[in-house]
């Protein structure tokens, strides 16, 4: 055995090492094989057309641009944990979770944007490039039959010889060019602002009296019959409400409409108010804490409401909570009780808006009640 066998092969240092991120030998970015053959000469401060970057300058919006593909990755990484940590179910924490991912979203596309922008600006070449055009105009002889072939046209039609027909359709077209101006009328909202913005989207007609100056009864939808709190006594039983005198009225009705159900006294829990309800009757709002379903599928047995479009799912024994879906919050429950006659009215309006969330975004006054209720 000699001494070159007990030697170990070191690698050869003229052997370029692969970076991670780079093609490997012989290998183009495109991941064809490269040939020595009519190599592509680079590119050079002679080149017709072309106008290289100063290689300074480049290198230093190189530094630029990692930069802004760092904080994308970070911002990106972000999102991910803002997803994962800040959870919905409440109106604060749903503003919480909206503001850090919308945050993070948008710095993690921004610096994106901006890194590409640039890279392509600063860093990538330059071409000036020149495209020849031939003559737009037409031939005079093109021109001339084209001329003929209006002014033929024209005199046929009758426009110039027939004064009634030019000027009445003058007429019947003035006002057709009015109305794009009339619809942007539609865009004024200052009626839906302050006071009258408020009244409409975050409360409801239960807050309101009828003609006498009473509460407003509770009847069921369709038939309008009111309902006496004797003759509504069954455990499990459901009924869809709506106000008295307001039964046909469709703007309301998207607002104010209730699901009624009949608890025992042992079956409902913390979360319902029970200040606002009648020998185990509760009230809550049919529309959907989501997107303003109509969640009225119940079970009886479990307690559960069902909104049929997006599955969102609410224990009504216990405020009507958000257990499954994408609801935000409970279905709002309304304050009732009975009149002298003993049918069931409301004690007043919900005391936070109904439907979905976004409505009572920045309402103060609504979150102040909502606390004042669960009191």
């Amino acid at each position: 055995m000699t001494d070159n066998e007990h030697e170990i092969e070191q690698p050869d240092d003229r052997v370029p090492r692969r970076v991670i991120g780079t093609p490997g030998p012989g290998t183009s970015m495109l991941g064809e094989v490269e040939t020595k053959t009519e190599a592509r000469p680079p590119q050079d401060d002679t080149t017709p057309g072309v106008i290289l970057q100063d290689e300074q300058k480049a290198r230093s919006a190189e530094k630029i641009v990692a930069l802004c593909f760092t904080i994308t990755f970070l911002a990106a990484v972000a999102f991910i944990i803002s997803y994962v940590v800040f959870q919905v179910g409440s109106p604060e924490a749903t503003g919480l979770s909206n503001l850090a991912l919308g945050s993070t979203l948008t710095l993690a596309v921004l610096g994106l944007a901006v890194g590409i922008v640039i890279w392509v600006r600063r860093i990538m070449p330059k071409y000036a490039l020149v495209q020849e055009r031939h003559e737009m105009a037409s031939a005079a002889a093109d021109r001339a039959v084209v001329a003929d072939t209006f002014v033929q046209g024209a005199n046929e039609s009758g426009f110039v010889k027939r004064k009634l027909l030019r000027r009445t359709l003058l007429l019947a077209a003035a006002p057709l060019g009015l109305i794009p101006l009339v619809l942007l009328r539609d865009l004024d909202n200052s009626k839906m602002t302050g006071a009258n913005f408020n009244k409409l989207l975050r409360h409801t007609v239960w807050g309101e009296k009828n003609k006498e100056g009473k509460p407003l009864r509770l009847v069921v939808e369709g038939t309008g019959q009111p309902i006496r709190a004797a003759d509504f006594n069954s455990p499990g039983g459901i009924l869809s409400i709506v106000p008295e005198g307001y039964e046909h009225d469709l703007n309301v009705l998207a607002k104010a409409t209730l699901i009624l159900i009949k608890f025992r006294p042992e079956e409902l829990k913390a979360g319902v108010n029970k200040n606002w309800t009648h020998e185990g009757i509760v009230a809550y709002s049919k529309i959907c804490t989501h997107v303003g379903c109509p969640a009225a599928l119940y079970e009886q047995t479990t307690h559960h409401i069902l909104c049929p479009c997006h599955q969102s799912t609410f224990d009504a024994a216990d405020g009507a909570k958000v257990i499954f879906g994408p609801a935000a919050r409970p279905l709002p429950q309304l304050p009732i009780s009975v009149d002298d006659q003993g049918y069931l009215v409301a004690q007043g309006d919900f005391a936070v808006p109904v439907g979905p969330s976004f409505w009572e975004r920045g309402d103060a006054e609504a979150e102040a009640r909502a606390k004042g209720g669960q009191a």
